[in-house]
């Protein structure tokens, strides 16, 4: 088979018909559809995406995966533990918008500390997300909805970029009817071009916030984090699913009974008889008769490296380490923190996916408060809009180090500035670039003004500032005018 044909079969698409002879001739000058101009784009129509027959089994197989198979349910889980279980808030820049953005995250409809981690948990397992929006032209108020990814029928990208989408058409309900969402992009519609403005006011069902992973720059859709390694979850359970059984066996035995100088007809009829003993039940006979109990002989052999093959396949796709699931190996602490570092990267990735999610949903938020207050489109660029999704640490820090580092820091700062090596600036600059590490964010300019101001003060409370004395007349106390 060739790499064509494998990528065919890979993306879920038909064999192409054999080619016949057909006779060419000029094309008339007219397009087939009215408004292909309007759907086409400018660049080509390479195909990025599954098919949607490919798309419709990743959702189903992913979500299979993640509620019955136990390692496919940590790729899932972890990462998403690791961005939300300390909690997250938007931080407006403006003071004055934050009761907007609290009362969106707090809305008894949003329900953002409850629902986010399911929304974002979706997000892992269908590779993408619509939430429909509504809200209430007299204050702003934004509400999200949520549209299920198995019914999207077709993404509507911009024809003259085809990284951006425009547009969401679902399937057709019972009634035969598609709804159009125009997919909300946080900025005025003079973004787009004139042909692109007409194209989104087709979609009169109202705007949907749409986010992929997993995705292609020129693909429509997102891809599931379970696909690639599906196969390989489903068949280490087969092959655990396997070892329980080898194991029924070895425990399983049977009684093997003995005749000694007994014909056919006599071996039926004390089978006939024969009942299994009961543990701890007493079995008489004579030496005409022998019990022994059998076992299968299955060649029982160790598996545990053919599992933990199987298993660090998987984990090792998802930037996993083994001891994250149940496997020590030969790893000690000092190992175990170095071999995280490659996982909390991927994580962080993920995390400024779900910070750009977050902040995108607090500006539109912030958008329909000005635009309900003042009647109008705010500029995209308009400070009043400024937001920042605040997550905490994914990890505590181990500060043991840090703080050992940073005494002697200390040590050597003081050192070398008494032997006139090195300049207060860069002295603090050395402490401040430490104590970052442990959490504390020093601006070395302000701490040293800060410091000298604060010494200079201490010396002049220190100073002695007594009245004056004339020697002359007040003699100072202890000295005797009458001595000599």
């Amino acid at each position: 088979m060739g790499i064509r044909e494998t990528f065919r079969r890979w993306l879920g698409r038909p064999d192409p018909e054999p080619e016949q002879d057909a006779a060419l001739r000029e094309a008339a000058g007219v397009t087939i559809d009215d408004d292909e101009d309007q759907w086409r784009r400018l660049s080509g129509d390479a195909e990025r995406d599954l098919s949607p027959l490919s798309q419709a089994r990743m959702r189903d197989t992913a979500l299979y995966l993640w509620d019955a198979n136990l390692l496919a349910n940590r790729i899932v889980e972890l990462p998403l533990a690791y961005i939300l279980a300390e909690g997250v808030g938007l931080v407006a820049a403006d003071e004055s918008m934050q009761p907007h953005l609290d009362r969106f995250w707090a809305d008894p409809i949003n329900q953002m500390d409850l629902k986010l981690p399911k929304k974002l948990r979706e997000l892992s397992i269908y590779g993408e997300q619509c939430w429909p929006t509504f809200v209430n032209e007299h204050d702003g108020h934004v509400r999200l909805g949520y549209l299920d990814p198995a019914l999207i029928s077709t993404v509507v990208t911009d024809p003259d970029n085809p990284e951006q989408p425009i547009g969401i058409v679902t399937t057709k309900d019972r009634k035969g009817t598609a709804r159009r969402y125009r997919v909300i992009v946080n900025g005025p519609e003079s973004v787009f071009t004139e042909r692109t403005r007409q194209i989104r006011q087709t979609f009169t069902d109202g705007e949907a916030f749409f986010f992929t992973v997993n995705d292609l720059s020129n693909g429509k859709r997102g891809r599931s984090d379970l696909r690639a390694p599906a196969d390989w979850v489903d068949a280490y359970d087969q092959f655990l699913f396997g070892e329980i059984e080898r194991y029924n066996f070895l425990r399983a035995f049977m009684w093997d009974v003995t005749l000694q100088g007994v014909n056919q007809e006599e071996v039926e009829a004390r089978a006939k008889q024969i009942r299994p003993p009961s543990p701890g039940s007493i079995r008489v006979h004579n030496e005409s008769e022998t019990w022994e109990a059998v076992t299968p002989d299955v060649k029982a052999g160790d598996t545990s490296e053919g599992a933990r093959l199987f298993r660090n396949h998987v984990l090792g796709g998802a930037t996993i380490p083994e001891h994250w699931f149940g496997g020590g190996g030969d790893v000690n602490r000092a190992t175990g923190d170095s071999m995280g570092e490659p996982t909390f990267k991927v994580f962080s990735m993920r995390q400024r996916v779900v910070k750009h999610i977050l902040e995108c949903l607090g500006i539109f938020q912030l958008r329909q408060a000005v635009m309900a207050s003042e009647q109008g489109e705010p500029d995209w660029d308009d400070p009043r809009l400024g937001i920042e999704a605040v997550f905490p640490e994914m990890t505590a820090r181990d500060t043991t180090k840090y703080a050992a580092a940073l005494g002697q820091i200390v040590v050597g700062c003081a050192a070398a500035l008494d032997n006139g090596l090195m300049t207060d600036d860069t002295a603090v600059q050395l402490i401040a670039s430490v104590a970052g590490r442990l959490g504390v964010e020093i601006d070395a300019a302000e701490e040293l003004a800060a410091a000298r101001a604060a010494r200079q003060k201490s010396r002049e409370d220190d100073a002695f500032t007594g009245p004056d004395i004339d020697p002359v007349t007040d003699p100072q106390p202890g000295h005797d005018d009458d001595a000599g």
